[in-house]
C-alpha cells in the first residue's frame, strides 16, 4: 500500500519529530560523556587503568539518567488531562501528541533496559580491570583492596555493587512482567512488579554513594603523566615523554583523587516529585466517597455500574480509575465512561467485561449467586455495595470526536465505551459540538453484545429523524460469528436490524465512501478494540488512495 506524505505527516510526523529530539538528546548526552572520560585530564590516570570500559559505562549512565527522569512524566495523567483542557494546548496536533504518552512511556522504559545491560557489561569490565590494574602508586584511585583480588568480592563489599545488582534483579521483574503475555494471563503481576519503581527510585539515588570512580583534583599541581620521585606503576610504564629537563617534568605534589558527588538525583528528583505530589493529589481526590446506584447485568458477561460521587464532573471520551479495596486495596483498573454526569443526572456509568481475576472478584461483590433473577438490583433492596475509590476522570483520544466536522468511530466488542458515552452526549441535546457527521461501525463476535447499548442507538435514531437529521449518523453493526445466528426481531430494534450485517467491515469500500462524500476535509478515524482493526485502519489512514481527504488516526490507550 503507497504511502501518502501529507497522511503520514498528520498522522506520524508529530510523534516522529519527538523521537528524533529524543534521540537526539541520547545520542548528544552519550557522545559528551564518553569524550569527557577519554580525554579530560582529570580522567587520565582513570582511564588509563579502565580503558574504554569506564567511557562506556559513565556515558550509559548519562543516557539512563535521561531516561530515567522521562519515563515518569508520562504517566503524570492528571498533568496531561489539565493540559489538554487548558487553552494552553489548543493545537489538535498537540493534544493528539499528548494521546501518545504511553508509547513514549515505553520507549524510554526500553531505553533504559537496554542501556542498562550496556551499563553493566561495562562495570563488569572495570571491575576486572580494577583488580588485574592495582596501583601502588596510585592507591587512591583503587577500587580493589590489593592486586588480584576476586572481582565478585569487590561487587559484594561495595556500596555500588551491591545497589547495581538490586536494581538489576527490581529491572528485571519490571521489565518481564511488562510482556503482553503477563498483562493479558496476569495482570496483577504486572501492577505489581510496576509498583516497585518506587523502590528503584530510591537504590538508584544511593547508587553511587561509595565513590568508585575517582577524578583528579591537582591537576594544576600534578600535570597527567609527570614523573614522580618513584615511578613504578604500570600504569605510567613505558609512557613516551616529551622533550625537557626532568626537573620540567617532575611532578609538585602528588596525584589527589576525590570521588564524584553523585548526580542522580539532580536528574530524577524534579519528575519523582511531580508524580509522587500528582500521586498524593489523586489519593486525595479518589478518597471522596463513591455511591454505587445501580448494578445491571447485561449478555456477555458484561455489567454496568452506575454511580455518585459528589462534584464529579468529566467530558465524553475520558476514563476513570477504579479501586475497590474489598478486591486489592492496591490494583487500580482504567475503565472508560460510557455515561457522564449531566445537569439533569448527576450519575455517571461504566460497563465492564468479566475477564481475568479481579473482574470476576469485583463481580462477585456487586451481584448476587447466579440463581437469582433479577437482573437489576435498585437501592431499595439495601443491598450492601462494597467501597469504591475512583479516581479521574483522565483524557483520552475519544475526546477528539467532537472537534472534527466529520469523525469516524470504530468499536470492536467492548472497545464501544468510550463511544457509548460520545451517543450519549449526542442524546442529551449537546449543540457545542463542532461535528456535523458521526460514521459509527461496530464489530461483535455475537448478536447480543448489541443489546449492551441498543436502547441508546435506536433512542438517537429516532430523535435525529425527528430533528431532520438522519444523516448526522451513520451507523453499521457488523456480526462476525455466524453460527446460532438470531436477528433483532424486537420491533423497537427495528432501527439496528436494517443496519446490522453479516461479516467483516470491508475497511477500504468504507474509507472510499467517506472520502468521496467529504472531499476536502480532516476525517477523525478513532478506533477502540482488536490490534488487528487498528493496524487495518491505521494504514488505511496513511494511504495516498484517498485523494482530496485526509484521515487523522486516534487509537484509544490507557495510560
Amino acid at each position: 500500500m503507497v504511502l501518502s506524505f501529507k497522511s503520514w505527516v498528520a498522522n506520524e510526523g508529530g510523534k516522529h519529530f519527538v523521537l528524533v529530539l529524543w534521540l537526539g538528546a541520547n545520542t548528544w548526552l552519550f557522545l559528551r560523556t564518553f569524550l569527557t572520560y577519554s580525554t579530560g585530564q582529570q580522567y587520565y590516570y582513570l582511564y588509563k587503568m579502565l580503558g574504554l570500559g569506564l567511557c562506556i559505562s559513565r556515558a550509559s549512565a548519562s543516557v539512563l539518567n535521561l531516561n530515567c527522569s522521562l519515563v515518569l512524566l508520562p504517566m503524570c495523567r492528571s498533568l496531561l488531562t489539565c493540559l489538554r483542557g487548558t487553552h494552553t494546548v489548543s493545537s489538535r496536533r498537540t493534544r493528539r501528541l499528548l494521546d501518545k504518552s504511553k508509547t513514549f512511556h515505553v520507549v524510554c522504559g526500553v531505553a533504559i533496559c537496554i542501556f542498562s545491560v550496556v551499563h553493566v557489561s561495562a562495570h563488569l569490565v572495570n571491575i576486572v580491570n580494577f583488580s588485574a590494574g592495582y596501583s601502588e602508586d596510585l592507591p587512591g584511585l583503587n577500587l580493589a583492596r590489593y592486586r588480584g583480588e576476586d572481582p565478585r568480592m569487590i561487587i559484594l563489599t561495595t556500596v555500588p555493587g551491591v545497589t547495581g545488582v538490586i536494581l538489576v534483579v527490581i529491572l528485571f521483574l519490571m521489565f518481564t512482567a511488562s510482556s503482553y503475555c503477563i498483562r493479558v494471563s496476569n495482570y496483577e503481576i504486572f501492577w505489581y512488579t510496576h509498583n516497585l519503581f518506587i523502590v528503584f527510585y530510591i537504590i538508584l539515588m544511593l547508587h553511587m554513594v561509595g565513590g568508585a570512580l575517582k577524578y583528579q583534583s591537582n591537576v594544576d599541581a600534578h600535570p597527567p603523566g609527570c614523573l614522580s620521585a618513584n615511578q613504578s606503576s604500570p600504569v605510567l610504564q613505558g609512557e613516551e615523554l616529551e622533550t625537557g629537563s626532568d626537573e620540567e617534568r617532575r611532578c609538585k605534589e602528588e596525584a589527589r583523587f576525590h570521588p564524584h558527588y553523585p548526580q542522580t538525583w539532580m536528574w530524577v528528583s524534579g519528575p519523582l516529585c511531580l508524580y509522587c505530589a500528582e500521586r498524593f493529589y489523586r489519593y486525595i481526590r479518589s478518597s471522596d466517597p463513591v455511591t454505587i446506584v445501580t448494578v445491571i447485568r447485561h449478555p456477555c458477561d458484561v455489567i454496568e455500574v452506575r454511580m455518585l460521587k459528589r462534584d464529579f464532573k468529566a467530558h465524553p471520551g475520558q476514563y476513570i480509575v477504579l479501586n475497590c479495596p474489598g478486591v486489592s486495596s492496591f490494583e487500580n483498573h482504567p475503565f472508560t465512561l460510557t455515561t457522564c454526569p449531566t445537569e439533569e443526572k448527576e450519575t455517571f456509568g461504566i460497563h465492564l467485561r468479566i475477564v481475568g481475576d479481579w473482574t470476576e472478584r469485583f463481580t462477585e461483590l456487586l451481584l448476587p449467586k447466579p440463581g437469582v433473577e433479577s437482573e437489576i438490583l435498585p437501592m431499595v433492596q439495601q443491598r450492601r455495595y462494597p467501597k469504591l475509590c475512583v479516581d479521574g476522570p483522565f483524557g483520552s483520544s475519544s475526546e477528539e470526536v467532537f472537534n472534527y466536522e466529520v469523525s469516524l468511530c470504530v468499536a470492536g466488542g467492548i472497545g464501544v465505551t468510550p463511544f457509548a458515552c460520545v451517543l450519549h452526549a449526542l442524546l442529551d441535546g449537546w449543540r457545542q459540538f463542532r461535528l456535523r457527521r458521526l460514521y459509527f461501525v461496530w464489530v461483535c463476535r455475537e448478536l447480543q453484545s448489541f443489546y449492551w447499548f441498543s436502547e441508546l442507538l435506536c433512542a438517537l435514531h429516532h430523535k435525529l429523524w425527528q430533528e431532520n437529521r438522519p444523516d448526522y449518523l451513520n451507523l453499521k453493526l457488523f456480526v462476525s460469528q455466524t453460527e446460532d445466528l438470531q436477528s433483532m426481531s424486537e420491533e423497537k430494534y427495528r432501527p439496528l436490524s436494517s443496519r446490522l450485517s453479516i461479516g467483516r467491515p470491508r475497511w477500504k469500500l468504507l474509507f472510499d465512501e467517506i472520502g468521496n462524500a467529504n472531499k476536502h476535509k480532516r476525517v477523525g478515524v478513532f478506533c477502540c478494540g482488536p490490534k488487528g482493526i487498528s493496524r487495518t485502519l491505521h494504514r488505511l489512514c496513511n494511504s495516498s488512495r484517498y485523494t482530496g481527504v485526509t484521515f487523522e488516526f486516534n487509537k484509544e490507550s490507557f495510560s
